[in-house]
């Protein structure tokens, strides 16, 4: 009899083993809505542009990416185990987001935008990382980074992280309504926008008290996103905002350039109700600092301009500049040719545009670019020309910034 209870003990034993690894088991495999929610969050951060060098191999990482100081090649986020996220635990992933650490105690660089993703939840950053496991893994060693000394030194990302890196997860507003919350949760967090949208300091981090107040990538401008006037969101409605970021076009302006990109792979494959959250927040941002003094041309470049203008631009852009919206986009008001950086304005002039097209919105039209048919004196002249017409203002432009443009 002993015997036989030792046998019944030792397969009850088995048996409440292999039921207490069946449990951890079935706690442990995300469900089919967190892998959603974690896909949803992915493409709000719109991780696939930063994270594909190779179109075949999405996620994969290596490819370049150019700051100020160098380049650094981004990290491959598939589940593979020996160059990628499948060796990572929780914990590994939740410290890399939320506090820019890697796994082995090194600081990641802030082209990585960790300071916005430590606004998430645990339970979203979790929810990122089930997403990212089901992707396809794929082996991808990527270049080391090319930064200039001291930066080449991780360490010294301590010391930026001390004066500039405010972890923390992002508080509601109880003054504000649940839709205002979740566009301030996806702008300032997921989708960080003031990436992008906010001036750097010398040290390439946002500058204080200047958010969403514009800022310059990669030989563009990111526009003001605040209620700024002339170059802001003001004369925008929530519907405007939500109908550009669906389809990368409005009736007041058409996205190009790396928001083209943003639209693309992200914004136009996001909930309606995430985007309209989105702008409902920006609607409410304040006016930031105020927009610079902007003179007319004399009026020897407003002829000029002119007549520039009528021979290139007229057709398309008709005789009043209204264009015609959603194609065409029409001049008068136009926020992005409003900014204080011409950046985005020369870029189009000289390389001309494509329209975005998305599901949403899949009639582009083009313009062709000036950079062979025209001086740079005639770039600049037709420029400040389209910049102060119709009731538009923004500062003067020359022929030697145009110069610099060019290359």
């Amino acid at each position: 009899m002993p015997e036989r209870h030792c046998a019944l003990r030792a397969i009850l034993g088995i048996v409440l083993l292999c039921t207490a690894f069946s449990f951890r088991a079935a706690q442990a495999a995300p469900s089919d809505e967190t892998i959603a929610r974690g896909k949803a969050l992915t493409i709000a951060g719109d991780c696939a542009s930063c994270h594909t060098a190779d179109p075949a191999r999405p996620f994969a990482g290596g490819k370049r990416i150019d700051t100020p100081f160098g380049a650094v090649y981004s990290p491959n986020l598939t589940p593979d185990r020996e160059t990628g996220l499948g060796a990572w635990s929780d914990e590994d992933f939740t410290r890399a987001l939320r506090y820019g650490v890697a796994p082995d105690g090194s600081r990641y660089y802030p082209v990585f935008p960790y300071p916005y993703f430590t606004k998430l939840t645990r339970q979203d950053l979790l929810a990122i990382r089930a997403y990212l496991a089901t992707l396809t893994p794929f082996r991808n060693t990527r270049p080391p980074p090319q930064l200039r000394w001291p930066l080449n030194y991780r360490v010294v990302m301590r010391l930026w992280n001390y004066l500039f890196f405010r972890p923390g997860i992002f508080e509601p507003n109880q003054q504000k309504s649940t839709e205002w919350n979740r566009g301030a949760y996806l702008v300032r967090g997921a989708a960080h926008c003031g990436a992008c949208h906010t001036p750097k300091n010398m040290f390439d981090a946002d500058k204080r008290g200047r958010a969403f107040g514009g800022g310059s990538v990669d030989g563009w401008f990111a526009p003001r996103l605040d209620n700024a006037a002339r170059a802001g969101l003001k004369s925008w409605s929530v519907d405007d905002i939500t109908e550009y970021l669906a389809s990368g076009r409005n009736g007041k302006s058409h996205a190009d350039g790396p928001m083209a990109e943003v639209v693309v792979n992200s914004t136009s494959l996001m909930s309606d109700a995430d985007l309209r959250a989105i702008a409902v927040y920006l609607k409410d941002q304040p006016s930031g600092a105020p927009e610079p003094a902007a003179s007319p041309p004399p009026a020897t470049e407003i002829s000029a301009g002119k007549t520039l203008y009528d021979r290139a631009c007229i057709a398309c852009h008709e005789a009043d500049g209204s264009g015609a919206p959603r194609i065409y986009p029409p001049l008068p008001g136009n926020a992005n040719l409003q900014s204080a950086d011409p950046a985005s304005t020369l870029r189009i002039i000289l390389d001309g545009a494509q329209t975005v097209t998305t599901p949403r919105a899949p009639n582009a039209g083009s313009m062709p670019g000036y950079a062979k048919q025209m001086s740079d004196q005639e770039i600049a002249d037709v420029t400040n020309y389209i910049r102060n017409s119709w009731g538009n203002a923004a500062p003067l432009l020359s022929a030697a910034e145009v110069r610099k443009a060019r290359k």
